[in-house]
């Protein structure tokens, strides 16, 4: 009797393993690079967090006769950021409406946030009607 101890992998299935592989890349690549830039953007979303807290604060207040008056550097609302620092290009507030944009590392993608009023408590939109960013049809915010 002829009995051979078969060690190792054959070629078929190093090929099955390799396409495998092959398979998982393609899907997870474009996956990780949303992710990414997801992850940059937030950097431009967080850049709101002020003109959000003042606008929210100067409402309460009644530093405000109507939305309107709701523009950087006016009525307690700081004034607009307009010199490119880390991935924020730009971050304004005008008539209440929030705009920040991102440089070109994040893709120049936009995030506007819209109030939903100057009566407290306020919320915010990305997608109110004719203000919605870039970034939602990007899918990064």
């Amino acid at each position: 009797m002829n009995t051979k101890n078969q060690k190792g992998f054959t070629l078929i299935e190093l090929m099955i393993v390799v396409a495998i592989i092959g398979i998982l890349a393609a899907i997870a690549l474009p996956a990780y690079q949303t992710y990414t830039q997801k992850s940059k953007f937030t950097e431009v979303v967080m850049a709101t967090t002020a003109f959000k807290t003042a606008f929210e604060v100067s409402a309460q207040t009644g530093e405000f006769g109507a939305i309107g008056d709701a523009d950087a550097g006016t009525n307690g609302l700081p004034p607009e950021i307009n010199v490119a620092n880390g991935r924020v290009a730009s971050v304004t507030i005008e008539d209440g409406v929030i705009t920040a944009t991102g440089t070109a590392e994040v893709g120049g993608l936009t995030y506007i946030l819209t109030p939903n009023g100057i009566t407290p408590p306020i919320s915010w939109s990305k997608e109110a009607a004719g203000n919605v960013g870039t970034c939602v049809a990007a899918g990064v915010c």
